[in-house]
């Protein structure tokens, strides 16, 4: 079963697969500029979605877009900043069509 869809890239006469993914970052990824170092790799990727700090002390990543622009995305979330430690990286396929235009840090959630 797969949750891609197929969207058409823009100029090109082939669709793209859109997947989305929801992430949960453990290590020292709070208080170390995780959030932005995330939204930045997003931006660069051209993805959707939002990062924010979770209570628990994780990080919480829901993105969408282009299949090898997310494998990228993901590879880049597994190193996280040099100011932090990326422990483990949880990935859970989602639908896509939720996220809004744009990548952004959000408010914490407890």
């Amino acid at each position: 079963m797969s949750l891609g869809s197929l969207s058409p890239m823009a100029g090109q006469g082939e669709a793209a697969v859109i997947v989305a993914r929801h992430y949960v970052v453990a290590g020292r990824v709070q208080g170390v500029g995780y959030r932005f170092f995330a939204r930045a790799a997003a931006t660069r990727e051209g993805l959707s979605g939002f990062v924010r700090n979770r209570g628990d002390g994780h990080v919480e990543v829901e993105v969408e877009g282009e299949h090898d622009a997310l494998t990228r995305f993901e590879r880049v979330l597994h190193e996280g900043p040099l100011s932090g430690r990326v422990d483990q990286v949880s990935v859970t396929e989602i639908l896509p069509g939720a996220s809004s235009t744009g990548f952004h840090i959000v408010a914490d959630v407890d």
